[in-house]
């Protein structure tokens, strides 16, 4: 036990760090012993509020409205989330235990020991904003299917390699092979979360202070918690560039001034660029929707929406088909409440329908957009050659 935790002397205060693997039974022990042998002023455990909530209200499915999920333009989001928590539990179930069990034990253990309770990481969705902000289109196209890829995976992971897991943080140990192609993500994806965590421990109330973090922060929490660290800064979600969304309009403009252009110069031409448009763009948006095993509504609907919702940044295919999907095959309770259990695997995500919806939305848009990058290609090519 002793090789997993830390102990540091900063000042007046004495802090524990506990290095954890986020699926070990072993862990959830160790946390337990030393929680109660050390009688801490308070815990530290490296969850921010909405995955508190997560672990501490097991019906919080229930009461998700998925209408509302995709009028806020946050289906992606969810779907990462849901991903990203599926592999945690597959692997947890795998050896007979709950997901995040060290962390239920740290929270257990400080209630029983009368110590406060300190939730000390940085809001998952911050972090992916600053993650996000930091990739261009098709780097969020791979992000993506890394994530899920990874997650995704069949094998079986064996005791020996769930302790090599305790030298990773669990969401980079999925995006390792991503964030060797883009170096940028360390920083949002491990540094900086180093010096939130610290910075929280740091402030922690108390003389004595027993951290739960995973192992692969424990590195980097003993060396940012010698310095100080601004946590309105870290927790700053970055502006949103202006590029994209000049681009966004551009692209748009310029294709439907050239086909103008083309109608005026030769209707025929300007014709057969419309039906390019329009196939390309719509057959791509419709082949992502069902992929997602959409409703044949609502892959009809991407692939009517697509073409026209292209030429508009404000609007997104996906969102529609999902409309359309989630009213054909709207979910019940039955899905909310299984949807901590359909996450487990690639099937369960398909048949559940509150995810096949978050599929169809996420497909149909990259769909889309892969439909007007080839769509507005061919436009450009009829264009030249009817000049």
């Amino acid at each position: 036990m002793e090789q997993n935790v830390t102990k540091i002397q900063l000042d007046d205060k004495e802090i524990i760090l506990i290095g954890t693997a986020h699926v070990s039974k072993k862990s959830a022990e160790e946390v337990k012993e030393v929680i109660e042998s050390e009688q801490p002023d308070t815990v530290c455990v490296e969850l921010d509020e909405q995955r508190y909530q997560s672990i501490m209200e097991s019906n919080q499915w229930k009461e998700m409205d998925i209408f509302k999920v995709i009028k806020e333009k946050k289906a992606t989001l969810l779907l990462m989330n849901l991903v990203i928590s599926s592999f945690q539990k597959r692997v947890a179930k795998q050896f007979g235990i709950k997901p995040g069990q060290e962390m239920i034990q740290g929270i257990e253990s400080a209630k029983e020991t009368g110590a406060e309770l300190v939730l000390a990481d940085r809001n998952i969705q911050v972090t992916f904003a600053r993650i996000w902000g930091n990739v261009g289109f098709w780097g969020k196209t791979q992000l993506l299917m890394q994530i899920v890829g990874s997650i995704f995976s069949k094998d079986d992971i064996s005791e020996e390699e769930l302790e090599k897991l305790k030298s990773k943080d669990m969401l980079n140990s999925m995006l390792n092979e991503f964030t060797e192609h883009f170096p940028k993500l360390k920083k949002p994806l491990i540094d900086e979360r180093d010096q939130y965590l610290a910075q929280k421990i740091k402030e922690a109330p108390g003389e004595k202070i027993v951290a739960v973090v995973g192992a692969a922060h424990v590195p980097g929490i003993t060396n940012e918690i010698q310095k100080d660290h601004n946590l309105a800064q870290l927790t700053k979600v970055p502006p949103k560039s202006k590029v994209p969304k000049i681009i966004g309009w551009t692209i748009p403009l310029l294709i439907v001034s050239v086909i103008l252009y083309t109608f005026l110069a030769n209707p025929a031409a300007g014709i057969q660029q419309t039906i390019s448009w329009v196939l390309w763009n719509g057959s791509f948006s419709a082949l992502g929707a069902a992929i997602a095993f959409a409703h044949p509504l609502a892959i009809l609907t991407a692939f009517v929406a697509a073409p026209i919702t292209s030429l508009n940044p404000l609007l997104a295919a996906g969102w529609f088909a999902g409309l359309v999907q989630a009213i054909i095959r709207r979910p019940n309770v039955a899905d909310f409440e299984g949807l901590s259990e359909d996450v487990y695997s690639l099937k369960g995500f398909w048949n559940n329908k509150v995810t096949r919806i978050l599929l169809v939305i996420v497909m149909a848009n990259l769909g889309s957009s892969l439909g007007t990058f080839i769509g507005g290609a061919d436009v450009v090519r009829l264009f030249f050659e009817n000049l």
